[in-house]
């Protein structure tokens, strides 16, 4: 190779999806073929300037390079140039309603925005192969590849050292958008009380986050104003309301130390049923993995859930987690039941040998969401068989190396075609 290949990448923001699918996978793109590659990473590059452009091989940009209204005129310009173009995109453009996001979205009409970039992109990456069926009916180039979240097993938060306890640990991690997905969870903390088995689990919901604001509007003068989010009013209170069966489930003290809302670990959490984790930066929220044996992952079915990536599975498996998942869209992807259906006229349910996973059919929900954690419960040495299972399934497919070997195979393959044959080995 003549030359180093010049890659500026433009991040949509300094964490969240900029980690996962801009900044990290770029810095291991030069950390691991120092001889080929050379990064930059812009979040405000000069877009105006062809002279700064002209320096790079390739550009990659989430969601859109510049302005919404400038991006595809941009795209242009640099294809023009001679510089490929990448555009990626992990989430579908348009939330449905039952998002926290709709009405901003819609409002400022990013899903409108998101879509025509969608259609002047040259070329697009993306998480699955689920979503990048669903963006070609909008994008005619064929020019649309896959390159999945990845795990970089070096990096501490993804170390499992997990904690102990005489309690099987269920576990949520997630953001602020999933109140319908939770929903699903409803009754499933009363059945088990019921059952008496309060004192074999402990549920551990993490990201527990109440920053945020209220918008008020006068309805006469149409003013709006801004203040702090009350702690009741926050989404996560709604949240722990169905792991604690609105509270009923824990102990009288400690329902009165959780409506405080202070941060700070509980006396006595390992006997309880119930554990509050806060908010943690990017760059250790993986760490939260550590507090649970099984992961749950229930959504909604609806387009927008339906092309979500899998990060939860490559998660929860890098961690050699269990995981109870919903049977659709990107749980389906690499999560083989565990058990199938019963043989006709026997009641037991037949074992999959190549079962990684508990899934979950939407319209099983009112029953098998229970049934699973009673399962897991009763029978500990099936999460042991399943977290094994499920770590062999995505070691090696979602490891940070192996996507950036494919990375790096297809930016080859795009200079390629834009005749830059003088830089490519």
């Amino acid at each position: 190779m003549s030359k180093k290949i010049k890659v500026l990448v433009v991040p949509s923001d300094r964490t969240g999806v900029g980690y996962f699918r801009s900044t990290k996978p770029h810095i291991t793109l030069e950390n691991n073929y120092p001889d080929e590659f050379h990064v930059d990473i812009d979040y405000e590059p000069r877009i105006d300037d062809d002279n700064f452009l002209k320096k790079y091989d390739i550009i990659h940009y989430h969601r859109t390079f510049g302005p919404y209204e400038k991006c595809a005129e941009l795209v242009n310009r640099c294809n023009d140039l001679g510089i490929v173009t990448i555009m990626d995109i992990d989430d579908h453009w348009a939330p449905g309603k039952h998002h926290p996001a709709y009405l901003m979205i819609k409002q400022a009409e990013m899903d409108k925005k998101i879509l025509e970039n969608i259609k002047s992109a040259k070329n697009i990456t993306t998480t699955t192969t689920l979503f990048a069926d669903e963006i070609a009916k909008y994008n005619k180039t064929n020019n649309i590849y896959v390159l999945p979240n990845a795990i970089d097993p070096k990096e501490k938060q993804y170390t499992p050292k997990p904690s102990k306890s005489d309690r099987l640990r269920i576990g949520w991690l997630g953001g602020s958008s999933h109140l319908k997905d939770l929903e699903i969870l409803e009754g499933v903390v009363s059945k088990l009380k019921s059952d008496g088995l309060m004192d074999k689990v402990q549920f551990v919901v993490c990201g527990f986050d109440l920053r945020g604001s209220v918008t008020m509007i006068d309805e006469k003068t149409g003013q709006q104003k801004q203040r702090p989010i009350q702690p009741m009013e926050s989404v996560w209170y709604l949240y722990e309301k169905i792991f604690t069966n609105n509270y009923q489930s824990v102990s009288e003290d400690y329902k009165n130390f959780l409506h405080k809302f202070k941060k700070g670990e509980y006396e006595g959490i390992e006997n309880e049923p119930y554990r509050r984790v806060w908010t943690k930066p990017i760059s250790t929220y993986a760490t939260n993995y550590n507090l649970f044996d099984v992961s749950l992952a229930p959504i909604v079915e609806h387009n927008f859930n339906r092309v979500k990536s899998q990060l939860k599975v490559i998660e929860a498996g890098f961690h050699k987690k269990a995981i109870i998942a919903q049977d659709y869209g990107p749980y389906q992807i690499d999560l083989e039941n565990y058990y199938e259906k019963p043989i006709k006229g026997e009641h037991l349910p037949v074992v999959n040998p190549n079962g990684n996973a508990l899934l979950v059919k939407s319209n099983k929900n009112h029953k098998d969401w229970y049934r699973h954690i009673k399962r897991l419960i009763l029978n500990p040495e099936l999460v042991t068989e399943l977290s094994d299972k499920l770590h062999k399934t995505v070691k090696d497919t979602y490891s940070i190396d192996a996507v950036t070997k494919t990375r790096r195979e297809l930016y080859i393959k795009l200079l390629k075609e834009v005749k830059k044959l003088e830089i490519v080995a």
